[in-house]
């Protein structure tokens, strides 16, 4: 964007004086990028006029988190909803490609996919911490279901 970052005045760069001399793109043959073609939903902050001119199309926005980024970046980068969307979008989509898997008839390895492998060969302390504290967690659950269920059938 022309005025921000390496374009700003050089007499408001606080790096100007320590830049190389001569630069080293001396003598470029173009002067703008050729733009990136555009065929698919591409988001951009609402600061900016419109896309940079390389973007990333991996993994286009599609169902219902597609939908919660269509609305997180309506918002400013600055609003906390814009980033809560987006980490909202994000857990949703992990859900939908486990679904994916499913219809496909491909059971996802959930634990592979976490990185337990590694987890147990590189940081075997913290994953036996985050067994105990999970397994805490379960056990207190079934522990106070099964004694509200036994107070149920008391009465």
């Amino acid at each position: 964007m022309k005025g921000w970052g390496a374009d700003l005045d050089p007499n408001n760069r606080p790096a100007y004086p320590m830049e190389r001399t001569p630069p080293r793109l001396e003598g470029l043959h173009w002067h703008d990028v050729e733009e990136q073609p555009l065929n698919m939903k591409v988001y951009h902050s609402v600061e900016r006029p419109g896309v940079t001119p390389v973007f990333g199309t991996s993994t286009p926005p599609s169902g219902i988190s597609g939908k919660i980024r269509d609305v997180a970046y309506g918002y400013s980068e600055n609003d906390v909803r814009h980033w809560m969307l987006l980490l909202l979008a994000d857990r949703i989509n992990v859900v939908e490609g486990i679904g994916q898997d499913l219809t496909r008839g491909r059971i996802p390895n959930v634990f592979a996919e976490m990185g337990i492998k590694a987890e147990w060969q590189h940081n075997r302390a913290g994953l036996i911490g985050k067994a105990a504290v999970a397994s805490a967690v379960i056990g207190a659950g079934y522990f106070l279901l099964k004694r509200r269920n036994a107070r149920a059938y008391r009465y």
